[in-house]
């Protein structure tokens, strides 16, 4: 197997913990309980993706979505099930427009645990992943108009605002956004923690 490959596939093993959470690859025997928090249609749409329609759907957005690099399912530990979804899209991953150097952080997580601050720990620890595992420099996040609760996830974790862009496009067929960039410099984020 080629050194490239071999090194996708271990920081695709990555398992990441904090206090209540893992954070580990999505698989296949996910789609259960990916389904369960994925159609519900206060959680998608707000984040610019549509509900799933079936169990199969879930199953074929962890294989063509969440299986690629980065991308943690977020585990609660009391239960071991997967609850919400975390990752990074470093330099042109995103959507952004960024360096070879940067990511942007992506996440969401199931109602039922809204509110319990899982995410801001889920988000604190892929920072602290990017920046000193993955030797990132900057990170950033966004979110849609009207999405207050990511917006305070990414205010508790730092993340301060940078820009704002008009019409952005999203996998909500023929729906277009305004997006909220936020930033966050390894720098600040040192002083920040």
């Amino acid at each position: 197997m080629n050194k490239k490959l071999t090194n996708l596939n271990l920081r695709r093993k990555k398992i990441l913990e904090t206090e209540r959470l893992i954070l580990r690859s999505w698989e296949e025997s996910d789609a259960n309980d990916l389904f369960q928090y994925a159609s519900n249609p206060e959680v998608g749409p707000i984040a610019g993706w549509p509900v799933h329609t079936s169990i199969e759907n879930s199953k074929e957005i962890i294989k063509s979505v969440l299986s690629t690099p980065e991308t943690y399912a977020v585990v609660l530990k009391e239960t071991m099930q997967p609850v919400g979804s975390i990752g990074l899209m470093i330099g042109s991953a995103s959507n952004i427009g960024i360096a070879d150097t940067e990511a942007e952080i992506g996440y969401w997580i199931g109602v039922p645990y809204w509110g319990q601050g899982l995410i801001p720990e889920a988000v604190r620890e892929i920072i602290r992943h990017g920046f000193d595992d993955l030797n990132l420099e900057k990170m950033w996040c966004g979110y849609f108009d009207g999405n207050t609760k990511s917006k305070r996830v990414q205010e508790k974790c730092g993340f301060r605002y940078h820009h704002t862009k008009e019409k952005v496009p999203c996998a909500l067929e023929g729906v277009l956004h305004t997006e909220h960039i936020t930033c966050l410099s390894k720098s600040e984020w040192i002083s920040f923690k």
